[in-house]
């Protein structure tokens, strides 16, 4: 797919730096969106180092001012984006009773809201143009579960909001991707305390890899892109098996 300009939230670290990386190799101008200005500010610095436009926007997309100005910017007719990638997101584990629900109503308005804001404004930018939207949701779509209730159920949405909508533009020249990623090396799981040193090499990819398979599937496109054997397996499994043993196997894996 050829791209003009993409912009990417939760842009400073992880799979949202490897997007950001991987779209500038291909020539595409890059709008960076996170929250941690500094480094945006170096990875901007480093891209344009390389020839590469890029534009830094420090937004909370929890905080209606932040998020309205990244809304605003993806409708800028001057500047078009020409895809969104939708990665900007947190998860929480533990006891839902026990969790501040302060948290768990932040990681639903970032997690579901403003990816539905976001998601709408692009639509109606790319209206005319065509373009693109991947939005990163995860292997724990597709089954519920125990010490990570809201965050499976925010990514849960994403995966059937984004095939929904993919129906929708069908023909238009947009096309819509759900990136579900399984385990992945990135600084997510340490900020989000998930305690995963048990889990063996097998199950986990890294960023690259996960991006790698995102962009080349959009080359084609494809809407539901689960990067990894192990995954696919997984996911292919939670469709098929009965509700309460994809259950049960889900939350002997959180136990462990």
């Amino acid at each position: 797919m050829q791209l003009t300009r993409a912009m990417v939230t939760g842009a400073s670290s992880g799979i949202g730096e490897v997007y950001v990386r991987r779209l500038a190799a291909r020539g595409a101008d890059v709008v960076l969106v996170a929250r941690r200005g500094d480094r945006l500010q170096a990875l901007a610095e480093d891209l344009e180092r390389g020839g590469v436009r890029a534009e830094v926007l420090v937004a909370d997309l929890t905080d209606e001012a932040g998020l309205a100005q990244v809304v605003a910017r993806l409708v800028a007719p001057e500047a078009p984006v020409d895809l969104l990638v939708n990665n900007a997101g947190f998860g929480t584990t533990g006891a839902f009773a026990q969790l501040p629900v302060e948290r768990e109503l932040a990681m639903i308005e970032l997690n579901v809201s403003a990816l539905v804001r976001l998601t709408h404004a692009a639509l109606g930018a790319m209206e005319n143009g065509g373009g693109a939207i991947v939005n990163v949701s995860s292997l724990a779509a597709f089954q519920p579960l125990a010490r990570s209730a809201t965050y499976a159920a925010t990514k849960a949405f994403v995966l059937s909001f984004t095939q929904s909508l993919a129906d929708e533009v069908r023909g238009s020249g947009i096309h819509l991707q759900v990136l579900c990623p399984g385990l992945t090396r990135s600084e997510f799981h340490t900020v989000n305390d998930f305690d995963v040193s048990r889990l063996p090499d097998l199950v986990w990819q890294s960023a690259e890899q996960v991006v790698d398979v995102s962009l080349a599937a959009l080359d084609r496109p494809r809407v539901v892109v689960v990067p990894g054997l192990v995954n696919r397996l997984a996911a292919s499994a939670s469709a098929l098996a009965p509700n309460r043993l994809v259950r049960w196997v889900a939350n002997a894996t959180v136990r462990r």
